[in-house]
């Protein structure tokens, strides 16, 4: 059974100051899948400050938000992580002090809840251990990319992961497996991105002249037969960006069918081929000053079983010369 709510207006205080406005949703309607929270304000039926707004736009203190009529689940609580999940998270941790907490995702964990999605890793997380009741994300990773994410146990340290996140003061480098063999001259992939909603709520993101400005650096790590392994480092940090580069570059990554890549990168002998049961893109570590001082501090994260016994594999296999 569903009942419907009323209209209603928010009112942001400072401790969700300089959050976006879909994750502000996303907190205020639970059990409302993510798909419909995108329709709403893309359809101008969500209102900051009585005009429309985008997804991304940053909330200040004193904003008012108003929410439509929705249909909403009788029962909005949700599920408590299973005892595989409270293991997995706590294997994860990286880091953690009185300000943040570092984990390393697993691949196909969502970092939220969304359609299909019961329970993702920072509904899970406020669970787990009291002092992480109020944590936030402080930046996303997609569902099938592994690696180091930063999460926030209060507003204050949020804020100021955000703001060096706006200012382009974090470092992030990934580990890339592509298909093909990647060329030595291309060491950095410029292609302006836009993002696009389908009306199923699915986003994807194109290469457009009307885009975003975005730009990647790449560095080859390591050459298989058919694959290429990268290093790879945004200098902006669009959505999807370093698999729409890839894919732009005519080197999709392997795992990601969403942008050119099947699942299937090398042959064996006896003509089996190893597949991609993920995306084949990991968060390798990311640098960061420590949230009210100026202490650079970097976390490195291991490459998850799946991908790292991937990489064993293509290893042992016959190299080319180039």
């Amino acid at each position: 059974m569903e009942k419907t709510s009323k209209v209603r207006t928010v009112l942001v205080t400072e401790k969700f100051s300089d959050q976006r406005l879909d994750n502000f949703l996303i907190r205020e309607l639970k059990g409302v899948p993510r798909t419909r929270i995108y329709r709403i304000i893309r359809r101008g039926e969500v209102r900051l400050n009585k005009k429309r707004a985008k997804p991304e736009t940053r909330l200040k203190p004193g904003d008012k938000v108003r929410i439509p009529p929705l249909h909403l689940p009788d029962s909005q609580k949700l599920p408590e992580p299973s005892a595989g999940l409270v293991k997995l998270i706590n294997q994860a941790i990286l880091h953690e002090d009185d300000d943040l907490l570092v984990l390393n995702k697993p691949p196909g964990l969502a970092v939220h809840l969304g359609t299909g999605i019961r329970l993702g890793l920072i509904e899970a997380v406020r669970q787990i251990h009291p002092n992480w009741g109020e944590a936030e994300l402080a930046h996303r990773l997609d569902r099938d990319t592994s690696g180091a994410i930063i999460l926030c146990k209060n507003a204050l340290a949020l804020r100021d992961i955000q703001n060096q996140f706006k200012r382009n003061c974090i470092e992030k480098r990934y580990h890339a497996l592509v298909q093909g063999q990647w060329p030595e001259a291309v060491t950095e992939v410029k292609a302006a991105l836009k993002r696009v909603l389908s009306e199923s709520g699915e986003r994807f993101v194109r290469v457009d002249p009307y885009g975003k400005p975005s730009s990647t650096r790449f560095k080859i790590m390591e050459r298989f037969s058919s694959t290429t392994l990268l290093e790879a480092y945004p200098v902006t940090g669009r959505t999807h960006q370093i698999r729409v580069h890839c894919q732009q570059a005519g080197y999709p990554i392997l795992g990601d069918p969403k942008y050119g890549g099947n699942n299937q990168g090398e042959e064996v002998k006896g003509g089996s081929s190893v597949t991609a049961k993920y995306l084949c893109l990991h968060a390798a570590d990311i640098r960061f000053r420590r949230p009210g001082t100026d202490t650079l501090f970097k976390v490195s994260a291991p490459r998850d079983k799946s991908f790292a016994a991937q990489i064993t594999k293509f290893r042992k296999m016959p190299s080319r010369s180039y």
